[in-house]
């Protein structure tokens, strides 16, 4: 039996995750094959560098706070970016990541070809940018999430997107509840306890 596509969800470092590339990060999963393994990005770790110093044209579209983010440790010289499509279009260069509908929880969010003229972003919303990606053989990821080194949860909108993203692990498990809302709680350092 297939297990259902992870693309769309985050997974979210558990406090006992301790390799530094994923140290209480938050990863949008973007494709999940089950031959091919599974991709995503790491959306809560900006960097300092400002979009425009690395893609000067796409500058000028880049959502706080407008920097290059850290997308994770494959592939760190390539640039990637997500969008969100403006009013349901599909503007040039802009790849849906899921089904369109209520029922893909990040409706409207896509890649955005960064080789395309940022002409074309006019219908693009939020956009952000990532130097790499997380990535994982096929079976890897399902192996790790059930060693508890990641919770999966869904993902919102404005998770891909938000303003305050080194905030974001501690508020995405609080609004999950229960005993994820006292995870994050968990201080960065537990022998300052």
């Amino acid at each position: 039996m297939d297990s259902p596509s992870l693309v769309g969800q985050l997974l979210v470092a558990t406090p006992l995750l301790e390799d530094p590339n994923f140290r209480r990060a938050v990863v949008l999963v973007l494709d999940d094959d089950p031959v091919e393994g599974t991709l995503g990005v790491v959306v809560n770790r900006p960097s300092t560098l400002p979009v425009a110093e690395v893609l000067e044209e796409w500058g000028a579209y880049a959502s706080e706070p407008g920097v290059m983010f850290m997308g994770g440790p494959v592939g760190t010289d390539a640039g990637f970016a997500l969008g969100m499509s403006a009013s349901g279009s599909r503007p040039p260069g802009w790849s849906p990541l899921g089904p369109t509908g209520a029922a893909f929880p990040i409706a409207g969010v896509g890649t955005v070809d960064l080789d395309a003229s940022p002409a074309g972003a006019v219908g693009v919303g939020p956009l952000r940018v990532f130097a790499g990606y997380a990535g994982w053989g096929a079976g890897q990821l399902l192996d790790e999430i059930r060693e508890g080194a990641w919770y999966l949860v869904a993902a919102q909108v404005e998770d891909v997107f938000c303003a305050d993203p080194e905030s974001l692990w501690a508020r995405v498990l609080r609004r999950q509840g229960g005993d994820l809302a006292l995870v994050s709680t968990f201080p960065d350092d537990p022998s300052l306890n």
